[in-house]
């Protein structure tokens, strides 16, 4: 019988399976944005949170298949970046990374300090670094084991917010008129949501970023991401409905922790420490998939020079890209020591839709065909859309960041050519 080919040194193990790849999308998407993005939205759409939903849903769908049929053609790490670079050409590939590697560095923080506020609020940020260290280490001693963290953290936040749902829904503060959608918003509202939302639903990206250590990739990553974001928007629709059931669009928006306050109007005060801890546990989970995704992308601009060479190296017996790794550690945690980086969310969702918007645009030319053509394009139109009707100032920080990579892709290619 003949054996697989055994990976060079400076390429990853295939050993994900559809199972490993649906769990890391699902720890990636569902993960703290569910526990703390509902009430933004909220504020935003009022009683049209529901369209916003359907809204980012939309979007993310477009997304997730022009995702599923690049990494299917290109099953390497670096997602996007890689996408960008093969079909469009090495700067749109060049601004993918670097969008995708700065607005998930400052997310990573974010989560480490949102686990560090539901922990221990006193000690947030040295809870955040400590949280940053061992799932650091978690990844640098193998991809299987993130799967197996990370099968363990969704079903714990699963089993919480299912509580969270039968609460609400059986409670005597349900009343079903707070879903009703009353048309008092406009377009404007829906939309913000729909980005602030979208935080929620990115995390489906990592699927692809893992290219390179997925099994079968062409068949096992387009099953693996619309499943993955098929179960999550189920979810996040029972969540929403449930919390808005308990506090209409009024409560929700001002909630500052809208699932504690949902089951604590629903009447069942004690679960509040429990939907505590799932948070917790959520931000957690995401923060483990978002350092797996940022240091693949990481690995694959090194490879390209686009980053320095040293952090393409591959670990000889764990087969990671263990410097890339460290030093989005390390970063990671002198941000989570240092600064209150919660605001950037605003900033990472305009990122993440910008790496999107390549995305779609590198799918458009895959194939010529009008029917082929449609799903991009109404992608990259979502992700503009979005990306320009969130907040001022998120708009505002994350133009000056992309342009920042293009003069740093300027840079690099003048000191090339002397």
């Amino acid at each position: 019988m003949t054996r697989p080919a055994s990976p060079s040194p400076s390429e990853l193990r295939r050993t994900l399976g559809v199972a490993d790849a649906v769990v890391i999308g699902l720890g990636s998407m569902i993960g703290a944005g569910i526990f703390a993005a509902l009430g933004p939205a909220a504020r935003a759409a009022g009683s049209e949170l529901l369209l916003g939903l359907a809204v980012a849903a939309v979007v993310a769908y477009c997304n997730a298949t022009s995702s599923a049929r690049l990494a299917a053609r290109y099953p390497a790490s670096g997602g996007t970046y890689v996408y960008g670079r093969e079909r469009l050409g090495m700067f749109w590939g060049h601004l993918a990374g670097w969008a995708f590697v700065v607005g998930k560095t400052a997310s990573c923080a974010a989560m480490a300090l949102t686990v560090g506020a539901y922990v221990w609020p006193g000690q947030a940020h040295a809870v955040a670094v400590a949280a940053v260290v061992a799932l650091t280490a978690v990844n640098y001693s193998g991809v299987q084991k993130s799967a197996w963290l990370t099968r363990v953290i969704v079903a714990v936040v699963l089993a919480v917010l299912a509580a969270v749902v039968v609460v609400c829904l059986g409670s005597g503060a349900f009343a079903a008129d707070r879903v009703a959608v009353s048309g008092s918003i406009g377009a404007g509202g829906v939309l913000q949501a729909a980005g602030l939302l979208f935080f929620a639903f990115a995390g489906y990206a990592r699927i692809a970023t893992l290219g390179e250590e997925i099994r079968d990739p062409a068949r096992t990553i387009a099953r693996a991401i619309p499943l993955a974001l098929g179960i999550t928007l189920a979810v996040y629709v029972c969540v929403a409905v449930a919390a808005l059931s308990v506090l209409g669009p009024d409560g929700l928006g001002r909630a500052a922790a809208p699932l504690a306050d949902a089951v604590r109007a629903a009447g069942v005060p004690g679960l509040v420490p429990v939907v505590r801890a799932g948070a917790a546990v959520a931000a957690l989970g995401s923060l483990l998939a978002l350092v797996l995704g940022v240091s693949r992308t990481t690995l694959a601009m090194a490879r390209d020079r686009h980053l320095p060479a040293v952090l393409a190296a591959v670990h000889p017996r764990y087969q990671v890209p263990h410097r890339a790794e460290l030093a989005v550690g390390a970063v990671v945690a002198v941000l989570a020591a240092t600064v209150d980086v919660r605001g950037a969310i605003g900033f990472s969702s305009f990122g993440v839709l910008a790496y999107y918007a390549v995305a779609n645009a590198s799918a458009w030319t895959l194939d010529p065909a009008p029917a082929r053509r449609a799903v991009p394009a109404l992608g990259l139109v979502g992700c503009v859309a979005l990306a320009f009707a969130l907040p001022w100032v998120s708009v505002a920080v994350g133009s000056g960041v992309l342009a920042a990579g293009m003069a740093s892709y300027g840079v690099r290619r003048w000191w090339a050519a002397r």
